[in-house]
């Protein structure tokens, strides 16, 4: 919910009407869109946004005796369902 404001600013500026942009359902990043059955047209740009990825870390849980997870930074790019179009032959 936190890259709401910013993907609304990124896509408005794009001119598209914000109540046409609805995260969650029409907006997405490119390996979910291909995995809808569509593609980013080329050529299109999206929004980059920040998001947080959990990983296992080097040091060890003394108690559990497994690997601590950590919490890192990503940037990825989400698109609007307007800058896709559907995959020729169905998918894969």
């Amino acid at each position: 919910m936190s890259n709401y404001p910013a993907i609304y600013q990124g896509f408005v500026a794009k001119g598209i009407p914000e109540s046409e942009i609805l995260p969650r359902e029409n907006v997405f990043t490119f390996n979910a869109w291909r995995a809808l059955g569509r593609t980013v047209r080329r050529g299109e740009h999206g929004v980059k946004v920040l998001t947080f990825i959990e990983r296992a870390g080097k040091e060890t849980d003394k108690d559990a005796g497994e690997r601590k997870m950590i919490r890192l930074a990503w940037t990825t790019t989400v698109f609007h369902v307007s800058q896709t179009e559907a995959l020729q032959g169905g998918g894969r």
